[in-house]
């Protein structure tokens, strides 16, 4: 089962009215490390760059206009803004970690959610990032360095491999996930219901880990780029019927979680994660969901 009409038909199916045209606009990501928003927001505005606050980000802004490539300019270069998409921008935002803390970015490359991470640590406390992909870690390594972070320890390394010790106050698991249209142009012809299938199994591997490696209170951020609730609302129904978890409210501009799908229902507790609707938000498709371990 695969193709743009089965797609659009199980969103509406849940709810949504999407129609597979969304789009999101590009956003930048503002680093407190280096400058402040009012004084990168007048110098690209000098160079003709025109942004737009998104209210429900703390660091975040659409761009509404530039005549040069923003990956490409010197402020880009010295770090003082990544290229970061509205909704990728929010799960760290509400993991909110603390100088205090101790956090285990497990799927970490190309390192943006990582070194914003770090903004909120202040550079204080640990953050290990570690990847399963050697080459993908390179842009790890290289937005750290460019965007001034050192409270980060980076390892090529598999997550399922990790020593289960109980070590972290705070996980961000950001899925491996089948991804959504909006960002993708060719997704509907890439995607079918195997490909789901085959990342909710990892996924549930992956979050069994990360609860293994999580501290009694601690707190897991779970999140993906997909809209398929087999990967998102299903994986949180597994955990809470397998595990010792809470999932926690959001205050944040997506939807509830869905707590119905082929005519099954789902914990009430599910509602308590969000979905990023695209023809709602303006952004990508995205899910996320707050799981706290007892």
């Amino acid at each position: 089962m695969s193709g743009r009409d089965w797609f659009i038909e199980r969103y509406r199916a849940m709810g949504s009215s999407l129609t597979g045209d969304e789009t999101t606009p590009q956003a930048i990501r503002v680093n407190p490390l280096k400058t402040s928003h009012e004084e990168l927001v007048n110098t690209l505005t000098d160079q003709e760059v025109k942004l737009e606050k998104i209210s429900y980000l703390d660091h975040g802004y659409r761009v509404l206009e530039s005549p040069f490539s923003l990956g490409a300019n010197i402020e880009y270069l010295l770090g003082l803004y990544s290229l970061q998409e509205a909704a990728s921008q929010y799960p760290i935002q509400a993991l909110n970690p603390f100088p205090s803390d101790t956090l285990l970015d497990m799927a970490s490359a190309p390192g943006g959610k990582t070194t914003q991470a770090s903004v909120y640590m202040q550079n204080k406390g640990i953050i290990v990032a570690i990847d399963i992909s050697r080459s993908r870690l390179y842009a790890t390594e290289n937005n750290v360095e460019r965007c001034g972070v050192t409270n980060i320890s980076i390892h090529h390394v598999d997550a399922l491999e990790l020593s289960e010790d109980p070590v972290f106050t705070k996980i961000l698991l950001d899925a491996p996930c089948s991804g959504n249209y909006v960002t993708d142009p060719y997704w509907f012809k890439k995607r079918n219901q195997i490909d789901i299938e085959h990342n909710a199994g990892l996924q549930k591997m992956l979050l069994s880990k990360a609860l293994k490696l999580l501290k009694p209170q601690g707190v897991l951020l779970y999140s993906t780029c997909s809209l398929e609730p087999e990967e998102n609302e299903l994986n949180m129904q597994w955990l809470l019927d397998n595990h010792d978890v809470n999932l926690m409210p959001f205050d944040g501009p997506g939807s509830p979680g869905v707590t119905e799908f082929n005519n099954s229902s789902l914990d009430d507790e599910i509602s308590n994660c969000m979905r990023f609707w695209p023809d709602e938000t303006g952004t990508q498709g995205f899910f996320v969901a707050k799981v706290v371990k007892i």
